[in-house]
């Protein structure tokens, strides 16, 4: 009997977040399984060394759409969202960040591009129709929206948001864009729509809701400057022998 191919996959990777990793589960699954589709859940462990394994296993014996990767040490969160997304069986593959801050629900924005021809669709603050319901800090905001320049001006023209833990593809799109990043960091976002331009998928920029929670793993200087050092590299070391952009490939404001 051939296997059944979920209409939908979510990625969700997870280190140490056992405070809040059933809340988010839970809420996934109800919207999930009111949609009535068919659907599975993969939380990646990336090395977690609190009780996040042991909350995850415990959903899933009551949830068998929830699956549970797990790999020891700690190796970044680009490496668990590559290990998740190229195991991924869906026909969608929808990248989610363990907090929420843009809530599942907006998946529903991002969805009609990918029935539109799509191959990726991403959730970006910054567009004047999005609702930042809870803003960041202003330092990080500036110091994001400084970054996204300096991505914008080495590696991935026209995307005015990269960095949103909210991303959705095709399965095609997905395996063949992640199966060439190699960055293990915070770094895989631009990394991820950097080969998706290089190989010619149009990209959905998408304006969602969104709320800042308090938790993040990123540490502005510390990772600001891992960060800027990928993009060089990135830039210099992978441009020239990564895919040439085909014309069609240009990010597209809602509609």
């Amino acid at each position: 009997m051939a296997e059944l191919i979920p209409r939908l996959s979510v990625v969700i990777p997870a280190y140490n977040e056992e405070t809040r990793i059933e809340r988010t589960l839970q809420r996934i699954v109800e919207y999930l399984n009111a949609r009535g589709e068919t659907y599975e859940i993969l939380v990646v462990s990336d090395g977690s060394t609190d009780a996040t394994e042991t909350i995850v296993q415990r959903f899933a014996q009551a949830y068998p759409q929830v699956q549970l990767l797990v790999y020891q040490p700690n190796r970044g969160k680009g490496h668990a969202v590559r290990y998740g997304i190229l195991r991924a069986r869906g026909e969608h593959v929808l990248f989610s960040d363990a907090d929420l801050a843009t809530p599942i629900e907006e998946l529903e924005k991002l969805e009609p591009y990918l029935d539109r021809g799509y191959p990726v669709a991403i959730g970006s603050r910054p567009l004047r129709e999005s609702q930042l319901v809870v803003r960041q800090p202003f330092y990080r905001e500036m110091a994001g929206r400084v970054f996204n320049k300096v991505v914008q001006l080495l590696a991935v023209r026209g995307i005015h948001d990269t960095q949103c833990g909210f991303k959705l593809f095709t399965r095609e799109a997905a395996h063949e864009i992640f199966s060439r990043c190699r960055l293990n960091g915070f770094s895989f976002d631009f990394e991820a729509l950097f080969y998706a331009q290089r190989l010619g998928y149009p990209i959905a920029e998408v304006p969602i809701r969104w709320m800042h929670q308090e938790g993040s793993k990123v540490r502005l200087l510390r990772d600001g400057l891992r960060m800027l050092r990928d993009l060089v590299w990135l830039r210099l070391n992978v441009w020239r022998s990564a895919p040439k952009p085909r014309k069609e490939a240009q990010p597209a404001r809602r509609e």
